[in-house]
């Protein structure tokens, strides 16, 4: 028998607030554990919860641009279960009510373009984070418990189960994470834990319209992990069904090392969480001219504006990649091209150098003025500077904010061309290097590259290196 794979996600997200959902601790990454908690975060007896409105303006933003249907009211509920990261045991989310419902992704995959629907979007507090000994939570000596996560607001993601492979799962993901990412809700780290996502598995015969069994596995730190941990998953399932088995409905763990998916327990229904109304909060009532102002705020989405770059701008692929993963430099991209129409030159010089000196001084596209850039380029373009000179300056203008065109006059770094200059210098080196000159006779052409180099250093790098050879070549044939 030939089996279907049924997948749908459960995607996590935290929103980029300074401070959480119910309280003032920061949600700074990376502290010293358990230094950005307070008595709300951990439930201690007379505490109460306060909403945060930046958190609610963040997942409005995100359920807007998922195509999701904003809900004029909403509710928290409690999650009831125990839990060593969750001290209060029960987590603050929102089940009967959510803050959206319905939504979607066009997502082009390998088959080609396919609609993933929504079932819906909810807010709801992040828990603590356990740190076991050693290398798995198997096996573990003991765990620490660190809850400087607790109570970050999170933004949970249904997906219906649309997907059927773990290929399409990794590809959802990444346009997901795309959106997330330009509509500015969240980072998406998923090495800091920021997008995670847990994955609800089964299998049906092909042609049947049933559902299987589900197992949920959870887990998964990278794009590839969902990938492989699904594949597994799904080959784990379809053995026991060949078999005259029965899959049992349960959380399995993916183990990253081992490349195998562990049950770890049975998979809980709602009905055990036995939610209520949370008590502390009053339902969340949204009015439609706040939606209004985040939905007119919202960027344009990665699908959009890589149709519109393309077309624009006349890049290929590999170019439009690198820009609608990272939005500051596709900003800054479109910002310089404003002023300077050489859009290839333009995108390579923004993929290749500019990145690599942001990169290498720790800097964001932002912080650079879009002027300086077509400054330096047009510099170029004029042949005022050569290309080594452009790479100093550029360094030069990110780590400081410098004129190329400034420091062009200060430094005089401007370029030494024609014959008039070149020549003497020509001159001096074919007399200082009598045994390259004769190389370069007898048919070793990396001997004109030896004097080219030291014409280049007379010059403090300021010759254009095609012009020099070419210079060179004829001086030594009329000797």
């Amino acid at each position: 028998m030939h089996y279907e794979t049924i997948i749908g996600l459960e995607i996590h997200l935290e929103l980029q607030t300074s401070s959480k959902l119910f309280c003032g601790c920061s949600t700074s990454f990376g502290q010293e554990a358990n230094t950005n908690c307070c008595p709300v975060c951990l439930g201690l007896p007379g505490t109460l919860p306060v909403f945060n409105k930046r958190a609610i303006e963040l997942a409005v933003t995100a359920a807007l641009a998922l195509n999701s249907d904003i809900q004029l009211q909403s509710r928290f509920d409690r999650k009831n279960y125990y839990y060593p990261d969750l001290p209060k045991a029960y987590q603050i989310s929102q089940y009967e009510q959510p803050l959206a419902k319905g939504g979607y992704l066009e997502v082009e995959f390998e088959s080609g373009l396919r609609r993933i629907n929504l079932e819906r979007v909810h807010l709801e507090e992040e828990a603590g984070k356990l740190i076991h000994a050693g290398d798995s939570i198997f096996g573990a000596d003991y765990s620490l418990v660190d809850y400087n996560r607790t109570g970050i607001p999170l933004l949970e993601i249904v997906t219906a189960p649309d997907i059927r492979s773990g290929s399409e799962a990794r590809k959802f993901l990444e346009t997901l994470r795309s959106i997330l990412l330009y509509s500015g809700a969240s980072d998406c780290k998923m090495e800091e834990g920021s997008l995670r996502c847990d994955a609800n598995i089964s299998l049906r015969p092909v042609g049947s319209q049933g559902y299987g069994v589900k197992a949920e596995v959870k887990n998964m730190n990278s794009f590839r992990a969902v990938e492989t941990a699904l594949y597994y998953e799904a080959k784990r399932q379809e053995k026991i069904l060949a078999g005259g088995g029965t899959v049992i409905q349960q959380t399995c763990h993916w183990d990253e090392a081992e490349k195998i998916t562990i049950p770890i327990r049975s998979k809980e229904g709602s009905s055990d969480y036995r939610y209520f109304p949370e008590p502390d909060l009053l339902p969340l009532t949204l009015d439609k001219d706040f939606i209004s102002r985040i939905a007119e705020s919202l960027p344009e989405m990665p699908g959009k504006r890589r149709a519109r770059m393309a077309e624009h701008y006349g890049l290929g692929e590999s170019e439009l990649d690198i820009f609608i993963e990272n939005r500051p430099l596709a900003d800054f991209f479109e910002a310089a091209a404003e002023k300077y129409d050489d859009y290839k030159n333009l995108a390579n010089w923004v993929q290749g150098d500019f990145l690599y000196q942001l990169r290498e001084n720790d800097k964001k596209p932002e912080e650079i003025k879009p002027e300086l850039f077509v400054e330096l380029l047009t510099l170029l373009e004029k042949g005022q500077i050569n290309r080594p000179v452009a790479k100093e300056l550029l360094a030069e203008m990110i780590q400081n904010g410098s004129s190329p065109k400034e420091l062009v006059e200060e430094k005089g770094l401007g370029r030494i061309a024609g014959g008039e200059k070149l020549i003497p210098l020509i001159e001096q080196v074919i007399a200082e290097n009598p045994d390259a000159v004769e190389n370069y006779r007898q048919g070793k052409e990396k001997a004109i590259t030896f004097l080219v180099g030291r014409v280049m250093a007379l010059t403090k790098g300021r010759a254009d290196p095609g012009e020099l050879n070419k210079l060179l070549r004829e001086k030594i044939s009329q000797q």
